[in-house]
């Protein structure tokens, strides 16, 4: 069995691709990369994150406006999102949050313009990739006030305790660890990944940021979501080919990619 990853979250539009970004998406099926789902944070990058997935066939995009971007963010970006999710190669609303920790916009404008997403994902049929930094007890609170308008998706880049696994996974969502996994001081986040259940884990880059070990303090890229791939098989005590494999299912079935 050919060993086929799936990179659940990258953001290929970004300028740090700018001077290779073609070069790079050519090597990536060579490097086992089977699919990628590239993420927009506003609507521009949304665009260009669905004009990349037209042009490659194993690129997929989510279109979704960031907690950082809240404030700034109209009715008319949200009906540009709504636009975009009707295309067949958006499979998700993304990626949408609280960010807690830099706080660029409000609070109260984070989690309102969250609800509207949350609305428009379960309007839409589609799952959403939440960003949750520093906010998982008010994000919990805003998922468990809707359970019965839920359209599932993931955490991406999970940052969160053991104990909260069991809770988003209750809610119907998937886990998703990127290259902070790896990381020498990451025994909190290894025993999350311990809890996740087989069938809901993700595995993911956010490149171009969150290098993992071996490649820290150079550019991502969704190449090197192996090394996440590897550090969660020793983990789960599986072999590296049944993970990719695990992984790959788990993103194809979420954002409903044939497999």
């Amino acid at each position: 069995m050919h060993a086929r990853l799936f990179d659940s979250h990258c953001h290929l539009d970004d300028a740090r691709f700018d001077e290779d970004r073609e070069q790079l998406i050519a090597s990536l099926p060579g490097q086992g990369i089977g699919a990628c789902l590239t993420c927009g944070s506003d609507l521009s990058s949304s665009r260009a994150a669905l004009e990349l997935a037209k042009q490659y066939d194993f690129i997929y995009a989510a279109a979704g406006i960031h907690p950082h971007e809240a404030s700034k963010a109209t009715d008319d970006d949200l009906a540009g999102v709504r636009t975009l999710l009707t295309h067949p190669k958006v499979v998700a609303l993304g990626e949408i949050g609280l960010d807690f920790y830099y706080d660029f916009s409000p609070r109260e404008t984070q989690e309102s313009l969250l609800l509207a997403q949350l609305d428009l994902a379960f309007e839409m049929g589609k799952p959403v990739i939440l960003h949750v930094r520093e906010s998982h007890g008010a994000m919990l609170g805003v998922l468990r006030a809707r359970t019965d308008r839920l359209s599932g998706g993931v955490l991406h880049c999970f940052s969160g305790s053991a104990q909260s696994v069991h809770i988003y996974e209750k809610l119907g969502f998937h886990i998703s660890f990127a290259g902070s996994v790896t990381f020498k001081n990451a025994s909190k986040l290894r025993e999350a990944a311990q809890a996740v259940s087989l069938d809901r884990l993700l595995i993911e880059t956010d490149s171009p940021y969150l290098s993992p070990i071996p490649f820290r303090g150079k550019r991502n890229h969704p190449g090197q979501v192996a090394e996440v791939c590897r550090v969660l098989a020793d983990i789960k005590g599986i072999s590296f080919e049944e993970m990719t494999e695990i992984t790959y299912r788990n993103a194809a079935k979420l954002f409903g990619i044939p497999l």
